[in-house]
């Protein structure tokens, strides 16, 4: 047994006290003072303020005599710098025969070292510099870019610029990544969703089109170490890239540096490639993808869209607000009112410099799968012959333009869209006439262009799901239903 000390007496008095005196003048506080309930509201009568300004970040712009682009821009908040350099090439420009080609030189860029690093040495140095250095090539771009402390930089950017100038392309290295490529392949059936996307790429733009080639076992077979050399000179060169910059830089040190780390780069000797061209393939129709493991359908509607740079593209934007999300017509109306999908959505999704997509669907139970279809079709038919009503509109415009906003958050997010709009040749105030455009879309603005840019006509529709179980039957729909086969071609391993 312990003796209390006068402390904890005292504590007990203080503890009685509070609890014969306090705690019953509080409850007859509240008594006296109900606390309002809070009433939901619906998503109609939500409010928005009016969004911030965007403001860009103060910067350097400037070109090298070899034709390279710089932007530099500060930010002393914390002491890292991020580096971003765009390339001027893509996986579009590779040749049929060679799919895939483009892919594996971003990949060996960095996984199979330099010239005087070998990849071992470079994930060292990095790790103990808690720095990195990565490239990529995308469908209509290059990428590489670096982090690190501000200590580090002159270390870390010497690593960069040897990445870009001279990879090593190493045998082993290559050989590595194309057998996860193959992995890749192998397992490429293996998600409904993956294999919806691109089946209905290839249905739009045509299985030989650059934007919907897929890497197959004997495209991959036919590219060896020569081809990526000859791919990355002829692409990487300083007249073919866009570097920007942000951090805890001095802007004149940094130009220095890059002069002096990038000056001596001579231009490239090859002229720009052409873009393909782009066509729909297939003008409406329902195709089937037929997997009798699945109890449900992921379905794709839609067309060939447009271009960012397309002076209707504002009013697009709300035009897509209105269909989809959270609280927009699909969503209200065939998940919530009829309970016919366990997700939808609808979006125009065009593309910088070559049309997007307009893409309709979502997942739905196999036996209402042609319900489904024909809720998302009728949505899509209503907003081009309806007007929609002037608090859709204020809603939609009001979610686009405080969306957007988040883009702009941080420095590096602004550089990175002006490196964007600069690699496509767009203005360089887009982003306030993008703005200005959403505020000024009309009710009937959101119907014109439905109208004219919605294509029911042309769209294609696609199922991946359990045919036997799919009743009403898809040509209920009355249209030619046609099977796709999605067996992987080819067994080499070479």
């Amino acid at each position: 047994m312990t003796v209390e000390t006068k402390k904890q007496k005292a504590a007990k008095v203080i503890t009685l006290v509070f609890s014969f005196l306090i705690i019953p003048l509080m409850l007859l506080f509240l008594a006296m003072h109900p606390v309002a309930a809070a009433t939901p509201k619906h998503y109609t009568d939500l409010t928005f303020s009016s969004p911030p300004a965007i403001k860009l970040p103060d910067y350097t712009r400037f070109k090298l005599a070899n034709g390279m682009v710089v932007y530099l821009v500060e930010d002393h908040e914390l002491p890292l710098i991020n580096g971003t350099a765009l390339i001027r090439t893509g996986d579009r420009l590779e040749p049929a025969s060679k799919v895939g080609l483009a892919g594996l030189v971003g990949t060996v860029m960095r996984s199979g070292g330099t010239q005087t690093r070998t990849a071992d040495a470079i994930n060292e140095f990095l790790e103990q510099r808690a720095a990195s250095v990565e490239t990529s090539i995308d469908d209509d771009s290059g990428n590489a870019g670096f982090d690190t402390l501000t200590e580090d930089l002159p270390t870390v950017f010497d690593l960069f610029v040897e990445t870009l100038r001279q990879p090593a392309f190493p045998t082993d290295k290559l050989n590595l990544a194309k057998t996860q490529e193959r992995g890749g392949i192998a397992r490429r059936n293996d998600e409904p969703d993956s294999i919806a996307d691109r089946e209905f790429y290839k249905l739009v733009y045509g299985d030989s089109s650059p934007y919907a080639r897929f890497v197959e076992y004997a495209t991959l077979a036919g590219i060896a170490r020569d081809d990526l050399v000859q791919f990355h000179q002829q692409y990487f060169a300083p007249d073919n890239i866009l570097l920007g910059i942000v951090g805890d830089f001095d802007s004149k040190a940094m130009r220095q540096l890059v002069e002096a780390k990038f000056g001596d780069w001579k231009l490239s000797e090859t002229k720009p490639a052409a873009l393909p061209t782009v066509a729909q393939a297939k003008q409406g129709g329902i195709f089937l993808v037929n997997q009798p493991q699945l109890t449900q359908s992921n379905v794709q509607i839609g067309h060939l869209g447009g271009q960012v740079n397309s002076p209707d593209y504002p009013a697009l934007s709300v035009m897509n607000e209105v269909l989809n999300g959270f609280g927009g017509r699909l969503f209200n109306e065939v998940r919530s009112r009829q309970g016919l999908a366990y997700s939808v959505y609808a979006y125009w999704a065009p593309q910088y410099d070559y049309p997007g997509l307009f893409v309709a669907g979502g997942q739905t139970r196999s036996d209402a799968t042609v319900p489904f279809i024909k809720s998302v079709r009728a949505e899509v038919e209503k907003i081009r012959t309806a007007p929609i009503a002037p608090p859709e509109l204020a809603f939609a415009k009001d979610s686009v333009l405080n969306s957007f906003i988040f883009n702009f958050q941080q420095p590096s997010q602004t550089l990175s869209r002006l490196l964007r709009y600069e690699y496509f040749g767009y203005p360089d105030d887009f982003i306030f006439r993008y703005q200005k455009g959403v505020a000024a879309t009309t009710i009937a603005d959101v119907q014109r262009v439905a109208q004219t840019y919605l294509k029911p006509e042309t769209s294609v529709t696609l199922v991946v799901g359990n045919q036997a179980t799919i009743t009403p039957l898809l040509s209920t729909l009355g249209q030619t239903v046609t099977a796709i086969d999605i067996t992987i071609p080819g067994t080499s391993k070479s």
